[in-house]
């Protein structure tokens, strides 16, 4: 056999192999110099994803490079509109959003959708938290009720942007203890760095987030979480659900990842090769562990099927609790 045959059938057992892996790339996909938009300020979800992405990309050679841009308010619905308004068409760019932007949208009556951008994937779900200082007189769910029961305007919930999973976790909380829930005094913030110095600061009687933003204050005494959102207590932490404190209170965050509007196929492809790489990664897998965050990765016909699914659920959550009419 000739030194060139021998070279084109080794290197074919390397395509082979990296292909058995799961490992492969295309050159196209290597090559991507990918663009993260981060709807919101630094240290929030949005943020954090972004980040962690950046962080498993580069680790595992998935791209060229990849960098992280913050455009925060409203929502993410001051960035959806500039991703419209600036990225069509060019297959470099991502977009992270999830649930609060599907709140945020009808909250502000945004003039720009998600239907003008590129599903690709949903990639975590994170359960929910209440916390409070920890020498607030507030120990449990049950204290934290009876203090909305007696007068519902002089608790103040503090989470991230208005109309998203956190707004709409305060007024669910409400509603469910019997107060009027289209009277939940919430506080919005555009960054977890902002919301949590009023936590800590007393400003706000209760924070809402993500269990992972939270967990730092948690585990240093700093903060007592009262109730997780998720049916069943999440192993490694030792505190409560609602529905075991007998609030019927479930609810998960979902976050995913959009390509610009105008994209063709081969673009749209690209990106998600890129996103299914990713979130079978080993870097990506202990960036979940580390995170608290739970793999929900989902693509194509069934994502925008579960996205359109969810658009309804919000639109019907907060018309219940009076945020929208």
């Amino acid at each position: 056999m000739s030194l060139w045959v021998r070279s084109i059938c080794r290197g074919a057992l390397v395509a082979g192999a990296a292909l058995a892996a799961g490992s492969f790339v295309t050159p196209a996909v290597a090559q991507m110099e990918l663009k993260i938009v981060a709807p919101a300020a630094p240290g929030g979800g949005w943020d954090q994803t972004a980040r962690s992405m950046q962080q498993a990309l580069i680790a595992e050679k998935l791209v060229k490079s990849a960098q992280v841009v913050n455009i925060a308010g409203a929502g993410g619905t001051i960035g959806l509109a500039q991703f419209v308004n600036g990225a069509k068409g060019d297959g470099n760019q991502l977009m992270v959003n999830g649930f609060v932007m599907v709140g945020a949208i009808l909250l502000n009556k945004s003039p720009v959708s998600m239907s003008q951008i590129t599903p690709i994937a949903r990639i975590t779900e994170e359960t929910q938290v209440m916390v409070v200082p920890a020498n607030s007189p507030i120990k449990d769910a049950k204290d934290l009720a009876e203090a909305v029961k007696r007068d519902v305007a002089k608790v103040t919930f503090a989470g991230g942007s208005a109309g998203g999973v956190d707004h709409i976790m305060a007024a669910l909380f409400v509603g469910a203890v019997g107060a009027d829930a289209s009277k939940v005094n919430y506080v919005p913030f555009s960054g977890g760095g902002e919301s949590l110095a009023a936590i800590l600061g007393g400003k706000v009687t209760a924070g809402i987030s993500g269990v992972s933003e939270y967990e730092g204050q948690i585990k240093a005494g700093k903060l007592r979480a009262i109730g997780v959102t998720s049916p069943n207590r999440m192993p490694g932490y030792d505190i409560p659900t609602f529905k075991e404190q007998g609030v019927d209170l479930v609810l998960t965050n979902w976050r995913s990842v959009f390509g610009a509007p105008g994209i063709n196929d081969a673009q749209k492809k690209a990106l998600g090769e890129v996103v299914e790489k990713m979130v079978k990664s080993n870097a990506w897998k202990e960036i979940l562990k580390q995170k608290g965050w739970d793999d929900a990765y989902m693509s194509g016909d069934e994502f925008a099927k579960f996205l359109a699914n969810e658009q309804t659920r919000v639109a019907t959550a907060m018309k219940t609790v009076g945020l929208v009419k």
